[in-house]
C-alpha cells in the first residue's frame, strides 16, 4: 500500500505539477507587487483615484449595488494579464525564436522542406484514389 503511494508521488508529471503551482504561487505576488505598487499608481495618477470602487453606487431599495467593485476587479485583470504577456510572454517567444534561429529549425509559419519521396508516392496515393482516372 505505501509503495503504491510513493509510485504515485515520485511519478514525474506529479512534481512537476507541485513545483509549477509554488513557482505559479511565488510568481503571483511578484506580478500583483507589480500592478499594485506600478501600474496602480500611475492610472491613479491619471485618473485621480487608485480604484474604481466609489464610481458607480446605487442604492436599490436598501441595498447597495456596487459596480464600481466590479470595474475595479476588471481593470485588476487587465492589468495583471498585461503586465504577465509583456514581461514575460513576449521575451520568451523572442528568446524561442532566436533559439529556433540558432538551430537551423523553421519557423511555424514556414513549411518543413517535402521529402520527394513522399511526394511522390502522395500523388500516386491520390491518382489511385481519384475514381475518374482511366
Amino acid at each position: 500500500m505505501l509503495q503504491g503511494f510513493k509510485d504515485f508521488i515520485m511519478k514525474g508529471n506529479v512534481v512537476d505539477l507541485a513545483v509549477a503551482v509554488i513557482i505559479g504561487a511565488a510568481f503571483g505576488s511578484v506580478v500583483n507587487a507589480l500592478v499594485q505598487n506600478v501600474l496602480m499608481p500611475f492610472i491613479a495618477g491619471l485618473v485621480g483615484s487608485p480604484n474604481f470602487d466609489e464610481f458607480a453606487r446605487w442604492n436599490f431599495n436598501g441595498n447597495m449595488v456596487e459596480f464600481g467593485v466590479l470595474l475595479t476587479a476588471v481593470v485588476n485583470f487587465l492589468l495583471v494579464s498585461a503586465a504577465i504577456y509583456f514581461v514575460i510572454v513576449m521575451p520568451m517567444n523572442k528568446l524561442i525564436a532566436m533559439r529556433d534561429r540558432r538551430l537551423g529549425m523553421p519557423r511555424k509559419d514556414e513549411e518543413a522542406p517535402v521529402d520527394p519521396q513522399i511526394a511522390l508516392r502522395t500523388e500516386i496515393r491520390d491518382a489511385l484514389k481519384d475514381p475518374t482516372r482511366q
